[in-house]
């Protein structure tokens, strides 16, 4: 009976390792994206070119998901549209692309509840040397109010976002 247990813990910790590192269809190389939107409910980003969806991606976003971004530490993810306004090859997290939050609607919120709206919003990849983790990232949501996806779906990502392609975060 104990032979039988561990060889079906073997083969579930060999399942979950296939799916963890199991690598998803790429997009087709030069493919350029011009709208990046993310479902918060979800736990989806989709890139379109127009009308068409070329990719979509699980997330996990900030560790309080429900409701927009209001201040500096609330481990929320903002609502609304943005831009993703530059990138960062050599963050603390593998790549990162900066979403345009907080605009000064945003900023004027904050001022009148007397905070900060605080900032450095980003798709990114995992941590620096947790690369290992790959899909099992989404199991929770625990970021600081950022996107998360694994490193191979930045990287991708990466490749087809320019710099200023608006970004739609909805609830």
């Amino acid at each position: 009976m104990k032979y039988l247990l561990a060889i079906f813990a073997l083969a579930v910790i060999a399942g979950v390792a296939a799916w963890n590192l199991w690598p998803s269809t790429p997009l087709p190389p030069g493919t350029k994206a011009d709208l990046v939107a993310v479902h918060k409910a979800a736990r989806r980003l989709e890139l379109y070119r127009g009308n068409e969806l070329l990719k979509a991606y699980q997330v996990s976003l900030g560790r309080h998901p429900i409701g927009t971004k209001r201040q500096q530490g609330d481990g929320r993810t903002p609502e609304g549209d943005y831009r993703l306004d530059y990138r960062n090859p050599t963050s603390s997290f593998h790549k990162a692309l900066h979403i345009s939050y907080p605009e000064p609607a945003d900023i004027a919120s904050a001022r009148s509840r007397n905070v900060d709206p605080g900032g450095l919003v980003m798709v990114h990849g995992m941590k620096n040397g947790f690369g290992w983790i790959g899909r099992l990232h989404r199991l929770i949501d625990w970021t600081d109010g950022c996107v998360a996806v694994t490193n191979n779906e930045i990287d991708e990502i990466w490749t087809a976002v320019p710099d200023g392609t608006k970004i739609v975060l909805e609830p």
